[in-house]
Order: C-alpha cells, then sequence, then structure tokens
C-alpha cells in the first residue's frame, strides 16, 4: 500500500513538471552535431557561405540575426517565417513587422548547396539558426556560439499570429516582458537579447514619434540624449517611411556591448530600449552587461532559449526540399 502511494506521489510530480514545461524549455530533440552521420559536412557548408556572403555585405549578420528572432516568436524555430504567401493565405513575411526583413535569398543559397550534398536531410528551421550564429561569428572567426540543431520545418505561417507574437519597437515595458515571458524568457533574457542591437539598422517610421509626437501633441520624448534626437532629427523626417539609421551609433557594424554604453547615455534608439533603463532589475543587467565578456556569456544563453521556442523535432514538421514552400 505504502509503496502504491510513494508510486502515484512520483508519478504525479513528474507529470506536474511536465506540464509546468512551456514552448521555451529545452527540447530533448535537439542536441549539438545533429547531422554528424546523416550530413557530416553540414555545418561547414553553411559557415562557409554565411562567411562569404557576410565579407561581402557586412549589414548581413544583423538581417540574419533579426531574421531567427522573428521565426523563433511566431511559431517556435520552425522556419515559418521563410514560407511564401499562396492564394488560400497570407504569410509571416507578408506581416508589416516583417517586411524590412532581409537575408531570404542568402538562406535560399545555403539551402540549396544541403540539398546538393545531402537531400532531404537539414532543415530550413537549422540552416536559419545557423546562419544566423555564423554570420555574427564571421569578424570574430570563430563561432560565439554553440547550436544545437534537430528541428524540423512547419508547414502553417499566418500573417495575423506575426502580428500577435512579435515584440514591436513601440512597446512599452509591461508589454515587452509580457511578450517574452510568453515564450519562456524572462526579464534578463529580455535586455540580453535586446543587446542584438548593437548591430543593424533601424527605419525612421519607428521611431519617428520619438522625435515628433511622443505623447500626441507635437512634442518628443523627454529620455531621449538631446543632442542624439537632433542627429536624428536631421536623419528622418516626421513621415520618412524609407531611411534607415545606425542602432548603436559608433559600433554599429561591430557585435559588441557599445549598445549598453549608448542605453545609459539615454542613446537607445527605439522605445523599447530606452523602456529597458524604467525598471530597476532590467536597469541592474543593463549595468551588467556593459562588460563585453559578460555580455557574451550571457547572450550565449539567451539565444540557446531563444532558439529552443518550440521547435519541432522527431516526426514533427517536415524537412522542406525548398525553404520557401511546404514539400
Amino acid at each position: 500500500m505504502e509503496s502504491s502511494f510513494l508510486l502515484r506521489l512520483v508519478l504525479l510530480a513528474s507529470a506536474l513538471t511536465l506540464g509546468a514545461c512551456t514552448a521555451g524549455c529545452p527540447s530533448t530533440g535537439l542536441k549539438l552535431n545533429f547531422y554528424g552521420s546523416s550530413c557530416p559536412n553540414a555545418e561547414q557548408i553553411v559557415r562557409t557561405i554565411i562567411y562569404k556572403e557576410v565579407e561581402k555585405n557586412p549589414i548581413l549578420s544583423a538581417k540574419l540575426l533579426r531574421m531567427f528572432f522573428h521565426d523563433c516568436f511566431v511559431r517556435g524555430c520552425d522556419a515559418s517565417l521563410l514560407l511564401n504567401s499562396t492564394s488560400e493565405s497570407t504569410a509571416e513575411k507578408d506581416a508589416p513587422p516583417n517586411l524590412s526583413l532581409a537575408g531570404f535569398e542568402v538562406i535560399d543559397m545555403v539551402k540549396e548547396a544541403l540539398e546538393q550534398a545531402c537531400p532531404g536531410t537539414v532543415s530550413c528551421a537549422d540552416t536559419v539558426a545557423l546562419a544566423a550564429r555564423d554570420s555574427v561569428s564571421f569578424s570574430f572567426g570563430k563561432s560565439l556560439w554553440d547550436v544545437k540543431t534537430g528541428r524540423r520545418d512547419g508547414n502553417v505561417s499566418l500573417l495575423s499570429e506575426a502580428l500577435v507574437n512579435i515584440p514591436r519597437p513601440t512597446s512599452n515595458f509591461t508589454t515587452l516582458v509580457q511578450s517574452f515571458a510568453n515564450k519562456s524568457l524572462g526579464v534578463e533574457d529580455l535586455v540580453i537579447l535586446s543587446g542584438a542591437h548593437t548591430i543593424g539598422v533601424g527605419h525612421c517610421n519607428l521611431f519617428a514619434d520619438r522625435l515628433y509626437n511622443f505623447t500626441g501633441k507635437g512634442d518628443s520624448d523627454p529620455s531621449l540624449n538631446p543632442a542624439y534626437a537632433a542627429f536624428l532629427r536631421s536623419k528622418c523626417s516626421p513621415t520618412d517611411n524609407t531611411t534607415a539609421v545606425i542602432m548603436d551609433p559608433g559600433s554599429g557594424l561591430t557585435f559588441d556591448s557599445h549598445y549598453y554604453v549608448n542605453l545609459k547615455q539615454n542613446k537607445g534608439l527605439f522605445q523599447s530600449d530606452a523602456v529597458l533603463l524604467n525598471d530597476g532589475a532590467a536597469s541592474k543587467v543593463v549595468d551588467d552587461m556593459v562588460d563585453f565578456g559578460a555580455f557574451l556569456a550571457a547572450f550565449r544563453k539567451s539565444i540557446t532559449k531563444m532558439g529552443d521556442i518550440g521547435v519541432l523535432t522527431g516526426k514533427e514538421g517536415e524537412i522542406r526540399k525548398h525553404c520557401r514552400f511546404v514539400n
């Protein structure tokens, strides 16, 4: 009787533990060198092409890293972002937050090479994850973080889900925290992953209100560094939808911790950057991340957690032959 009771307790505890595991929990289906036997040269193929392309176009590293973020926040890291719209459905890539994404043709190039080497083996989802890592790592000449592989590709992509799930550059702190919590990512992950803004550009229309109409009365955001605000106004008119400016002034092509230096000087480009200083816990993380060694160690952990979001493994999903279309 007693052993049976203990067994029931153990089973109940196990069930509760499994039930608590949400989208961001580590997946047992992912592992390092997943393709070691099925496609031994897969990661080298990705790295070679990405290094070559980033050497020609350094801004590509920011584009591929952003692509990975936007993919993982909608349906998990399943390459649903890469699917084209059809006559029946408008896909994620055509949602307003994704219209400024780029690098799809590079992913196509990598996928084609992988298909030639190992047909039907390496997923588009893993291709995006590896390409993001390798694009950022290029300037360092070595991989900055490990990427577990074994993801499979989803076959559903909906504009409506992108609108709901992708964090917006105009979001307040509460909204950002909830958005990340929905993916089992905490405040620390929010601050650390925001550090990806150390590379890349932002379009004027995404922060114009901070310059010209912050409260709807033709004013500017008082938290924005006045000199930086003047610089931004010299680049962006109130209705400019095309101009882009460096997100991390002074270090926009280098993956480093300079983003946090600027942030502490009230030079965060987006509202979603600036609000990280409004919360005590988040602001403390900002202070800690000024040190590049600390930032890199933390980024490795947070982007690995992000890469676990909602992954399809085993017999789930499929391995697409072409990343823009379901099989």
